[in-house]
């Protein structure tokens, strides 16, 4: 019997060695096959859709099979990578253009009442009980200085992208190559991910399930709907000749994930302030435009896309997918969610392998 302990715990430190080591060799490619995994759970339903209409026993179904990956690898990258390039390429520049008008502005302007005029000095000096006097700080310096600070972090970060852009094309390569074996054998990987999770085999496929579920709800119902947001918001900004349109487009998809303000946080204020540079029906206009088209249609789409698959509360989304950006980067985007919404489904199944009654619902049906 003491032989058989000592051996069970000499496999099991074996195994998590070899884990550490495997983990170790995968993990410079983490972002490439978490990406393409995403990307493989979104599009293959239309590929298997494809797929499936062939006859696989036959040479010419294998080729046409193997001929639709690669499109599929493709064409998966290209919709996804094309946008978010062009989109940070446009908006590096609108950063720019708008930082350099701001302080052409600022020192244009010596005199700005709505920073140290006489009544919001007085309100600051109230509002913190004497602590904070404007009169004594050179508020409009400190802006300038932190501008010209952007604009510098701007230029040493487009110059580290630039210098990056080999590995950048290689990732997509890698992605490309990875996306294809997923299209081909992503049936014979999901089995072989699930046979490898030591629980019960019910538990590893609703494990795998819920993958595909949180990915394809938060797409549609978070990311889609405030790409929507950000879209209608840009439109609008063009129309009204707002100022760095596209930056603010993408703040308003960020804020969308705010409960109770949400895209309100930035076209709001923008609508006051053309109210208060003396565009009054302009400034009307603009918000009421702004607050039916970006804000309200969020409670339509919303609801239509989720239909309840997702129960979890905005403030949790929010909160996990800005602590997933500051704990994973770029990754926690998606990474934030999923493992607040895995963390409790897991919970939900250890509450029930242990015979304790179901106290969490399923966040994803």
């Amino acid at each position: 019997m003491e032989s058989k302990h000592v051996q069970t715990w000499f496999f099991a430190g074996l195994l998590f060695l070899l884990f550490i080591g495997v983990a170790r060799i995968f993990a410079p490619f983490f972002s490439v096959l978490l990406w393409s995994s995403l990307l493989y759970v979104l599009f293959s339903p239309f590929y298997h859709r494809i797929v499936k209409k062939l006859n696989l026993e036959t040479n010419r179904g294998r080729i046409l099979r193997n001929l639709f990956a690669a499109f599929f690898s493709v064409a998966s990258v290209i919709i996804i990578v094309v946008p978010l390039v062009f989109l940070t390429i446009q908006l590096g520049k609108q950063l720019s253009s708008l930082i350099k008008f701001s302080i052409k502005y600022l020192n244009a302007n010596p005199q700005l009442p709505f920073i140290q005029g006489e009544s919001v000095t007085q309100l600051f000096r109230d509002l913190s009980f004497g602590a904070i006097d404007l009169s004594t700080i050179d508020v409009k310096q400190r802006i300038i200085s932190a501008l010209t600070g952007g604009a510098n972090a701007m230029i040493q970060m487009t110059t580290h992208l630039a210098r990056n852009i080999g590995v950048f094309i290689l990732n997509l390569l890698f992605m490309v190559f990875s996306l294809f074996f997923f299209y081909v054998d992503g049936e014979y990987l999901l089995k072989l991910a699930r046979s490898a999770v030591p629980i019960r085999s019910e538990y590893a496929g609703q494990l795998i399930q819920k993958f595909r579920d949180i990915t394809r709800n938060l797409f549609l119902g978070y990311f889609m709907v405030a790409g929507y947001q950000a879209v209608a918001a840009y439109i609008i900004f063009i129309i009204f000749g707002v100022h760095g349109a596209l930056a603010f487009a993408i703040l308003v998809f960020f804020c969308s994930f705010i409960p109770m303000f949400g895209a309100a946080g930035i076209w709001l204020p923008l609508g006051i302030a053309r109210v208060l540079s003396g565009d009054l029906i302009g400034g009307i206009v603009f918000m009421a435009l702004c607050g039916f088209f970006v804000s309200t249609m969020d409670n339509f789409l919303r609801p239509m896309f989720l239909k309840d698959r997702i129960n979890l509360h905005p403030l949790v989304i929010f909160f996990a997918i800005m602590g997933g950006l500051a704990v994973f980067g770029f990754n926690g985007l998606v990474l934030g969610p999923m493992l607040i919404i895995f963390f409790l489904t897991v919970l939900d199944l250890f509450l029930i392998e242990h015979g304790f009654h179901r106290v969490i619902e399923n966040n994803c049906d």
